[in-house]
């Protein structure tokens, strides 16, 4: 099973891109803390994620850079090659995502109509 899930802030603004067949998709890094060592000091990871077509859409929309973030996805690994070396670049490949965090969050979106799309697909 790969399952994963993430819950932290976004270090930029998700900006929205398009593949050369025109998918539309948006990179992003999340910013997890988390806590290790006996005197528990809070550290923090950096993990690069990828949405796909509405919910990178969705993404790009409706979150900015700072906001909590909760997303479900899986571990994904690409590898390529860079000046004759093989390399892997892993990423969260985002399946689903959520709002998170307080008030102030929850305003910029409190007008987010839930209703389909006309093409009857959800917009995340």
């Amino acid at each position: 099973m790969n399952s994963l899930v993430i819950k932290g802030r976004l270090t930029a603004k998700p900006e929205l891109k398009n593949t050369t067949n025109a998918t539309e998709y948006c990179d992003f890094t999340v910013a997890v803390d988390r806590y290790a060592g006996k005197d528990r000091e809070k550290e923090t990871d950096f993990v690069p994620c990828r949405a796909w077509k509405q919910t990178a859409v969705f993404i790009e929309e409706y979150f900015s850079k700072g906001q909590e973030i909760l997303l479900c996805g899986e571990i994904r690994f690409d590898k390529y090659e860079k000046d004759g070396e093989r390399r892997t670049y892993s990423y969260c490949s985002v399946n689903r995502v959520e709002f998170c965090g307080g008030k102030k969050d929850a305003e910029k979106t409190e007008n987010y109509n839930m209703q389909p799309a006309a093409d009857g697909d959800l917009p995340f």
